[in-house]
């Protein structure tokens, strides 16, 4: 039976009404949904999810969004991928508590002096930094093809503990001032400078990410800068994606993480130029 008239105005009346209660319209909010899947899976791979869900954020939610909201609504979104994906790692491989802890403890203190600091940035700012980090890692990585394939340790003691407290502060405050591509940043810095393999250190910095994930959203959300409703619902796509990327991560090891960080990063790193020539042209 075809539609009448009424129905097709109470149709759209239903329409325009769940957009009013959530902010964007159901097409756009699917299409973050999908975002934040693809991006749980990226995430608990190999880190730097938040380089797809940012964006998609960023094109997604209203004009007069302001970048506290962003950056706390992605933060939500990835907390749920990145527990459930820690808690699947945690299950089968085992990182030393002698590294993890001041890692954690680090980067707890940075991402909250970050998250101060994101209020007052503008977001036309964001883009071009990114690009930049991910460009540096993506060359580092690519040119250095042994890295990460074997996990032999080369550090203990104070040793390790200070480099570990050193990584979490630095880049728990890049996560914190803006976020994207933090999961690579930990994975390898914890690589390179400990000499953790990929997996290995995909753990370890699964854990330092939840931990700067909470502090975040604990400062944004003190200042209301969070948008519950299209965070929750892409909470759980990003979880179910975190969930199935590190089940395939735990199968395939080492050099399927590092082929898929580079993928990624030379994927994103294009996308981002050209979002970047797209804002200053």
């Amino acid at each position: 039976m075809p539609l009448s008239f009424a129905d097709l105005a109470a149709s759209t009346a239903a329409t325009s009404a769940a957009t009013s209660a959530i902010g964007v319209s159901l097409w756009v909010l699917a299409a973050l949904v999908l975002a934040a899947f693809v991006a749980g899976w990226v995430d608990s791979v190999v880190g730097g999810g938040g380089l797809i869900q940012l964006p998609a954020l960023v094109i997604g939610l209203p004009a007069d969004a302001s970048t506290p909201e962003i950056l706390g609504t992605n933060k939500l979104s990835s907390v749920a991928g990145t527990l459930v994906a820690t808690l699947t790692y945690l299950r089968r491989i085992r990182v030393p508590i002698g590294m993890v802890l001041p890692l954690v403890v680090a980067a707890f203190a940075g991402s909250a002096a970050g998250s101060s600091v994101a209020r007052f940035i503008p977001k036309e700012l964001l883009t071009p930094i990114v690009l930049v980090a991910v460009v540096a890692v993506g060359a580092y990585t690519f040119f250095k093809p042994s890295m990460g394939r074997v996990h032999s340790e080369r550090h203990s003691g104070w040793s390790r503990a200070w480099r570990s407290a050193l990584i979490g502060v630095v880049i728990g405050f890049y996560d914190g001032i803006l976020g994207p591509g933090t999961g690579s940043f930990f994975v390898i810095a914890i690589v390179a400078f400990l000499g953790f393999g990929f997996l290995q250190g995909t753990v370890a910095a699964k854990l330092a990410n939840l931990t700067t994930n909470i502090a975040s959203i604990l400062v944004f959300g003190i200042h209301g800068e969070v948008l519950w409703l299209i965070g929750g619902c892409m909470a759980v796509a990003n979880l179910t994606g975190g969930f199935l990327g590190a089940k395939m991560a735990m199968r395939h090891g080492n050099e399927f993480i590092r082929t898929v960080f580079l993928v990624v990063i030379a994927i994103l790193a294009a996308k981002l130029a050209w979002d970047t020539a797209a804002q200053w042209a």
